[in-house]
Parts: C-alpha cells; structure tokens; sequence
C-alpha cells in the first residue's frame, strides 16, 4: 500500500539529495522585450535579507547577500532586483505581510526561504508551517512567477549545541525540510537542497553566528542557484563569482559582534524558546537512557506527515484574510 502523504505531494515526503524540477516559467520576454514585471524577488527571513551589515556579520562592510547576487546572474542585463525579507521573519510574517508587497510587483523569478526562524520559537508547529508555505507558494507560482527554494541545515548543529539541545531543534529543521521539499515537488519549484554537504562544516562559509552565511557562503547559494536555474530553462546570464569582493572581518570584529549583538540575539531565545527547549532536552535525556530516541523521531515524523496529509488536495492560492493562530508543541 502506498503512502498516502507521498502519493499526493509527487513522492517528496523524504529528504533529497538535490533536485531542480520547474514548471515552464522564464525570466523575461524570449524577445528581449520588456515585460513590466520585477525581473527578481526574495522574501524570507535574514538568510536572504543579508548583506554585510546584516546580523550575524561583523565588520558592516556591505557586501552583496546571494539573493542580489542571484538577480544580477539572471540575465544578461540588469534584472530589477526587490528584497521584502526581514531579519527575523517566519512563515507567519511571509505569508501575512511580504507576499502581498510580491504579489504586486510580478516578479518573474520569487525566491522563498524562509523556515528556521520558526524552529526558534517556542510556538512552533509543523502544521501550521506547512499551511502557510503551501498557501504561499501557490500563490507565487499561480501568477507564472518561477519559484526558487532552498531547504536549510539545523540551526543546532550549526551553532554546536549539546546533543540533548541540538537534537530537538535537529528533528524540527528536518520536519520544515520535509514540508519545503514535498512543496517544492508540488508547485514545480527550483529547489536547492543546502541542508547538508561540505559547505555546512566549512568555517569560511559562514559567519560569527555560525546561522548566517559569510560573503563566500553566499557567493555559494548564489552560484548553485544559478546553475540550477539554468538547468531548469531558465533565461541567465553570466553567473556569480565564487570569490568574494571584501576581506573576512578581522577575528577581534567577530569577538565583538558576539559579545554585542550575539548577546542580545542569545537573551532574546532565552525569553522564548529556551524554557522550552530546555523541557524538551529532559525528554530527551529520558528517552536516551531509556533506549527509546528513536521515539522521538517517529513522533517528528508522523507530525510531519500529518501536517502534509492536512493540506487541501487541490491548490488553493487566493490570499488569506488572515493566517491561523499557531499551536504550542507539545513537549
């Protein structure tokens, strides 16, 4: 008996490897015309917001994040380039307040990437997050706009957090992974899997932080996007350099940043998720002594699974009046 979840959603309720099917959207006019339209869009969180004097990067150098980068390789003249991402944005802020401003400017190219901070609150439910990409991306690709995703390594991992802490948020950025690959499958999505690969254990890909890309990660978001546009039909131009145009931030600019700014963000995560955090390490320490973790990760993914099962079987990409109020996660 197939898998219900799978069988509607093309198959891609497992992680990939890397894929980069699309539709038969364009950049452009074949012609060369122009097409009134904003040739290049980003919404999201910080990830795509980022420049050099975006969190997470010391030095306020102003350095081009991969998105802008993205934009400039699309064609072979300056594409129009719009950033609606905001630092700290979720799946809640996209659907509720940039898709709307995207919507409007009819991009030919949308990228979404948008998820971890989800992952970072204590309010976070899979179900939810599922409902709100899936209203998001149909209603970005029901307008012919080309749609590039990209799935994300664990924010735990990154930030190398015990196992007890990193394991939970580990089983949620795998959860909002899942959803984004089963919904890239569905509405004919770009997609890049950046989950997981060297990139994600090289320390001159990513900044202070260790969330956020450096200028050379970037530059590598870029480029694989790119390349993978290109695969899909889609109309570049010359791709990014690999190489990037300003020297790494001197080693006592990252020590400041994260005795500063690094602070603030930990406080912040504090006051939300932390205590929760810590209540769902207790289970699983429990669990671990007990020889049933493998629970919990049955658990994330029946969650995940349910939260796709509960999307509608047709697309429905009209705008929503207002999203659903999340549910706290059980611990």
């Amino acid at each position: 008996m197939g898998d219900p979840v799978g069988d509607r959603f093309g198959g891609c309720v497992k992680a990939c490897a890397g894929c980069g099917a699309c539709g038969e959207d364009r950049v452009g006019d074949p012609a060369g015309r122009s097409t009134g339209r904003s040739a290049a869009l980003s919404a999201g969180c910080s990830l795509e917001r980022a420049d050099g004097r975006s969190p997470g990067h010391p030095g306020g150098n102003g350095w081009r994040g991969w998105a802008a980068l993205l934009a400039g390789g699309l064609v072979d003249r300056p594409a129009g380039f719009t950033n609606l991402a905001a630092s700290g944005a979720q799946t809640r802020d996209v659907l509720e307040t940039q898709l709307p401003a995207a919507l409007a400017l009819k991009p030919d190219v949308a990228a979404v990437v948008i998820g971890v901070n989800d992952t970072l609150r204590a309010t976070f439910d899979i179900r939810a997050v599922a409902a709100r990409l899936d209203q998001v991306y149909a209603a970005v690709t029901e307008r012919g706009t080309t749609l590039l995703t990209v799935c994300l390594p664990d924010p735990g991992t990154m930030l190398g957090l015990p196992g007890a802490l990193a394991d939970p948020l580990a089983r949620r950025q795998r959860a909002v992974n899942t959803v984004v690959h089963a919904l890239s499958e569905r509405y004919g999505a770009v997609h890049l899997h950046a989950a997981e690969g060297a990139w994600t254990t090289d320390r001159a890909m990513w900044s202070a932080d260790r969330l956020h890309p450096s200028e050379r990660g970037h530059r590598q978001l870029a480029l694989r996007s790119h390349a993978l546009l290109t695969a899909a039909g889609v109309r570049t131009g010359p791709a990014p350099s690999a190489e990037p145009e300003f020297p790494v931030p001197t080693r006592s600019a990252s020590v400041w940043w994260l005795a500063t700014a690094g602070t603030a963000w930990v406080v912040r995560r504090c006051r939300d998720l932390l205590p929760q955090l810590l209540r769902l390490a207790v289970d699983e320490l429990r669990h671990r002594a007990r020889g049933t973790s493998a629970r919990l990760d049955l658990r994330a993914a029946q969650a995940c699974s349910a939260a796709l099962a509960a999307l509608p079987v047709s697309p429905v990409a009209s705008l929503p009046l207002a999203a659903e109020s999340p549910e706290a996660e059980a611990a």
